[in-house]
């Protein structure tokens, strides 16, 4: 059970990863955007098509520490002691990013409509680095039972590069998402505006991924092993084959299916580093069953997994599907001109 519960913790990873991974991705190209004239149109489209869902992600990530304390205690204490700092980083960022979102739509002034516009970017670049670092950090083996709280345990270059791996995922994600968005706001100026950004973050997923490769040899030997092998391979492998489909997709503008391709490429990288520290959920000093919490628990978290999907599950289908359809938030005139854009002068 407790190996079941280890990767219901990954699928939940990975799951916020993408999800909430493209949100802030989309609040990466709004820091980029420009000023407030240039960047008007990129940000309107960003607040529309980030709107009717974008809180929805944050499920993933409250499921992801409920997890971990109720089914591994051991290794949600020694995580948060040794990684507290980039951890409440990441959190403070995630809380600014909401903040900033919700306050700079309605604001009548354009400073403080500014002020919240920055807020949002800033903390969208830094929460994802952040959170990359903490996995970076334990996939180098620098996390035990027992280790405190240092810069030595995130501050290193597994850590950072994961970090900076992660920023340029999101950016990935939130570059194809908007592009598919632009084509179904009709917002047509905008196409090849994210399909070449999409094509640069890609770029630079492939770049960090190689300067990853000697990186990870020599400072995550475990893991290196596990992903230069068997099924850790495998779902490289996989990974890098959907982030191939979709660049071609973007290269030949096909629109389809380029969500299903990225998110895909996203997911795998996630489940190929759950497959490569195997049967470790800290390397090398603690295995899944060492950290399982009591039998009992483990069995009420399954059962309670199982009815958080036939609930929860069919709600999050409806509410991106009618998303997609557009019914729950048009790019309409009214609309903008109602509520003025980040970037509009009064």
């Amino acid at each position: 059970m407790a190996e079941v519960v280890a990767w219901v913790l990954v699928v939940a990873i990975a799951a916020y990863a993408c999800a909430g991974g493209t949100d802030y991705g989309a609040g990466f190209w709004d820091l980029l955007a420009g000023g407030a004239e240039r960047g008007k149109p990129v940000r309107r489209l960003i607040d529309h098509a980030m709107a009717p869902v974008w809180e929805v992600n944050n499920v993933w990530l409250i499921f992801v520490v409920v997890v971990m304390w109720t089914g591994f205690p051991t290794v949600f204490q020694a995580v948060f002691e040794a990684m507290w700092l980039p951890l409440a980083l990441a959190v403070v960022g995630t809380v600014l990013r909401g903040a900033g979102f919700a306050l700079r739509k309605p604001a009548r002034r354009l400073a403080r409509r500014r002020i919240a516009g920055v807020t949002f970017a800033v903390a969208s670049l830094i929460t994802p680095f952040f959170f990359g670092t903490v996995l970076g950090g334990i996939a180098s083996g620098r996390v035990a039972v027992g280790t405190p709280a240092s810069a030595d345990a995130w501050a290193h270059p597994t850590s950072l590069l994961t970090g900076l791996l992660a920023v340029a995922a999101t950016a990935f994600l939130g570059a194809v998402f908007l592009w598919c968005d632009a084509r179904r706001f009709g917002a047509d100026d905008l196409l090849d505006y994210f399909r070449l950004r999409a094509l640069l973050a890609f770029a630079a997923v492939v770049v960090l991924a190689l300067v990853g490769l000697p990186v990870t040899r020599d400072d995550a030997r475990y893991v290196w092993e596990g992903l230069s092998g068997g099924l850790g391979l495998a779902a490289v492998i996989l990974s890098a084959v959907c982030g191939v489909a979709t660049v071609l997709l973007l290269v030949r503008r096909i629109h389809r299916w380029s969500r299903w391709t990225a998110v895909g490429c996203v997911a795998l990288t996630v489940g190929a580093w759950g497959l490569a520290q195997r049967p470790y959920m800290l390397p090398t000093s603690l295995t899944v069953t060492e950290a399982a919490g009591a039998a009992h628990t483990l069995r009420w978290l399954g059962i309670v997994t199982l009815v958080a999907i036939v609930l929860v599950g069919p709600a999050l289908v409806l509410l991106f599907r009618l998303d997609n359809l557009g019914d729950l938030e048009g790019l309409g005139d009214a609309d903008t001109r109602a509520a003025p854009a980040p970037g509009d002068d009064l």
